[in-house]
Parts: C-alpha cells; structure tokens; sequence
C-alpha cells in the first residue's frame, strides 16, 4: 500500500489489524510463505503472520501466528512499519515487526510453500500486493551515512568514498557543497561508479553540490521535502524530517525511507512504532543505540561520520 490508498472511512470498512513478520536469517534473506488453498489470494507469497485478536498486543499476535503456522517461537520481534492496503475481500492495517532471533527451521503446518527470499533477487511470483513495498524497504542498509561535506577536490571526496565502501558502508547521501563546478561535475559520475561496483546506493542530496542528473537517486532535506509536490523521478528517494508531519508527508510523496534528524537524544529516540515507511535515527554509530533505537520502530542509524 501507499499513503496514496483510500481510508477506511471514504472507504466505508472496518480496519482489519494484522500482524506481520519478517524473519531475517543471518544472511539477510527472509522468510516467505504462499496463501493457502481455500483463502482469498491462495497461491500468493507473502509474509507470515495474521489477524490480531481481540485483548492482544502486535508482538502476542505474532508470536502466536507464528507458533501456529510454522511452529517456531520466535526471541521476540521489533516494530518496523504499518502500512494500509484494501483488498476486495478486506482493509487491513498492517503492522510489519522484524524478527532478527530465532532458532530453528519453520515447517509449514497449514500446506504453504516456504522460501528464503534474499533481498535484492527476483521476488517469486505472484506476490500479494501489500507485500510488495516492504521486500523493497528489506533491501536498505541498517546505517546510511553521509560524505563529509568539506572535500575540496574531486580527489579528495572520491578517496573518502573508497575508503567508506571498503570498510562497509552501503548506504550514503552525497553532499559536498565545497566542491567547484569544475570538480563536482568530475567527481559525481566517478562517485556513482565506484558505488556501483560496490553494490552500494548512493543518493544525490537535492540541496546539495553534485550536478542535475536526471537518472540520479535523490536524497531531500528538510526543507526540499516541504516544498515537494511529487516524488522526485528517480528509483530511490530518501528524505530529512524533523518530526512526526515529516514523516508522514514523506509517506504522502512515496519516498523510499526517512532519516529524523536533530532528535536531541539519540539514546533515548522518540516511539515511532507506526512508521508508515523505514525511518532512521540520526546518531553516532552505536551497538546499544542501534538496538534501542529498533525497539522503538526505527529501521536503522543514520551517521554523520564514521567512526
């Protein structure tokens, strides 16, 4: 779904409160299952989980949905995002929680088929709608970083990115507003190389040095994504926001993922565990951080420089 689907109220229908999970195995693939014969959209791969009953919390919901379709007990789960869709037979809320600690193997004890899907492959097909935003969001770094910002050569900017993409970093907003012309236009196609051969995504700050190129990703700062009307033409799109109305114009633009910047403690971050997107929380790279900050609805770290 998008920010853009109707809402139960135009819509005339009761929400329908579901819960979902995303089981992360080590290597970064997740757990698929089909619907089985007999249910609406039977054949289609999604994410386990399932209707949250009456006097039950997200995270029990999951827990027993789990246990009863795959017969796994999970170590708990992390919220992530909710999302709406409306399907013809109901409107349901989505509340997509990560699992990234569980043992064992799931079997299928209700007939589905079960795959490891890992992120960035073909999906299996067909795909039930809803689930098709978050195996795009499952394909983001847990940190993005940001390039320094003072580099005053091509030279210099494109040596700081090396060094970051060698020592792992996969995610980076690109804004080098020291640069001339002269040595943005060198070193911004030269960028986009080096991060290709990485397998990184690097996105263009909309504010910021590196020249117009139409086929850039695109990063919006605060102020850009206030003043944007539609999403940017670009694959992917991140945005800056200040607080709750920023994140959820950015869902309204159908950006990709949001960094909350300016939080004034990043060891105690806000509870944004309805985040209609990924969101991540502007702090220093952090073990303890990171995990607090997930518990709290956060996708992952956003770092100014690295350590």
């Amino acid at each position: 779904m998008s920010a853009a689907a109707p809402s139960p109220a135009s819509a005339g229908r009761a929400i329908v409160p579901v819960a979902v999970g995303v089981l992360v195995r080590g290597d970064g693939a997740v757990l698929l299952a089909d619907r089985p014969a007999g249910k609406p959209y039977a054949g289609h791969w999604e994410f386990p989980g399932g209707k949250i009953e009456a006097g039950e919390s997200v995270g029990q919901a999951l827990e027993r949905e789990l246990h009863e379709e795959l017969g796994l007990r999970a170590a708990g789960s992390v919220p992530w995002v909710v999302i709406e869709h409306d399907y013809p037979h109901a409107y349901v809320r989505l509340h997509f929680r990560r699992i990234l600690d569980f043992a064992g193997a799931p079997r299928p004890l209700e007939g589905q088929r079960l795959l490891y899907h890992v992120p960035g492959d073909p999906p299996p097909a067909p795909l039930l709608p809803a689930a098709v935003p978050a195996l795009r969001w499952i394909r983001l770094s847990a940190v993005i970083g940001r390039s320094p910002g003072d580099c005053r050569t091509a030279a210099e900017a494109l040596a700081w990115l090396d060094a970051a993409l060698g020592r792992g970093l996969r995610q980076i907003v690109w804004h080098e507003p020291a640069l001339d012309r002269a040595a943005a236009a060198a070193a911004w196609p030269a960028a986009c190389e080096l991060a290709r051969s990485y397998g990184a995504l690097l996105l263009a700050a909309a504010n910021a040095a590196p020249p117009a190129d139409p086929g850039a990703d695109v990063f919006l700062g605060v102020g850009a994504l206030r003043a944007a009307t539609r999403r940017p033409p670009a694959d992917w799109v991140g945005a800056a926001v200040a607080d709750r109305s920023d994140l959820d114009r950015a869902a309204r633009l159908a950006c990709d993922f949001a960094v909350l910047e300016g939080w004034p403690d990043a060891a105690a971050p806000p509870a944004w565990d309805d985040c209609p997107l990924p969101c991540y929380l502007e702090a220093p790279l952090d073990l303890a951080i990171m995990q607090r900050a997930r518990g709290r609805g956060f996708h992952g770290l956003a770092i100014a420089r690295l350590p």
